[in-house]
């Protein structure tokens, strides 16, 4: 099989890893749907793959590991991009990285943010840099995640603390998200491939059909938010074309507060 040529993404095989790098750090390696098409492919490759034994998924730089949908070109073109499907794929990534049968370690190496919080949320382990900062900022932004992104982080951190998160947006730094069970491991940012790629070498010693079966047996206790995630996408379509929703794209790009409340619609 030919390797797929990538533009936002870079694949590299390390021992039993595939490192999967989100490759636009101009963007803060923000994902527009061709990225997430792309990642797509490489899970997918890396799960046809026998001599992989685990996913790494980082970002490119130092700034951040995936501060989420590209809200830049939100705004220029009023969605995330053209994709060979058609589609903007990002349920289909989040269902990816949670049914390829192999762990997936999120190596955090500057902000996870919004959607990019997400992904590392769904990652089965994560490593963060002592530079890396997580949060959520839909509710600032004219978005939300109500499907895996708030009841899978609820599973994670517990229900007050995924609250908060949701509803205040406020950055945490990596002690402490991992105080909060958020990440598994905190290193120095010149550390931190080599430590997910240590972790990685370690799970590559184990049975990779043990493994498989206890991934397949924890995603079983939360498979019932896929349904809660496919509807709070199709909510999210409706909501981020609302005057509400647009409110916070357009306060984004105008770098100004926005005022959801004179924008709401009366129920």
């Amino acid at each position: 099989m030919n390797a797929p040529q990538f533009e936002d993404i870079t694949y590299e095989r390390r021992n039993a890893a595939a490192v999967i790098t989100i490759n636009r750090p101009q963007r803060y390696n923000a994902f527009r749907s061709q990225t997430v098409e792309e990642l797509i492919k490489a899970f997918k490759m890396a799960w046809a793959d026998r001599g992989v034994q685990a996913v790494i998924l980082t970002g490119a730089g130092e700034k951040a590991f995936c501060s989420g949908g590209d809200v830049k070109q939100r705004a220029e073109t009023g969605d995330y991009g053209p994709s060979e499907s058609g589609l903007f794929e990002i349920g289909l990534l989040h269902k990816t990285i949670r049914d390829i049968p192999k762990p997936v370690i999120a190596a955090v190496n500057g902000i996870a943010i919004g959607g990019g919080h997400v992904l590392h949320v769904l990652c089965d382990l994560t490593i963060a840099s002592s530079t890396a900062r997580f949060g959520q900022s839909g509710p600032k932004v004219g978005s939300f995640d109500a499907g895996f992104g708030s009841a899978y982080l609820a599973r994670i951190v517990g229900e007050k603390r995924a609250r908060e998160i949701w509803y205040l947006c406020r950055q945490y730094d990596a002690e402490t998200a991992k105080s909060w069970g958020l990440v598994n491991e905190v290193v120095a940012p010149e550390k931190l491939l080599d430590e997910a790629l240590a972790w990685a070498d370690e799970i590559a010693e184990k049975s990779p059909t043990a493994i498989r079966f206890l991934k397949q047996s924890f995603n079983a206790d939360t498979d019932h938010q896929a349904g809660l995630s496919n509807m709070a996408m199709s909510a999210l379509d409706l909501y981020v074309v609302s005057e509400e929703g647009m409110e916070g794209a357009n306060a984004f790009a105008e770098k100004r507060m926005p005022d959801f409340a004179a924008k709401v619609a009366h129920h």
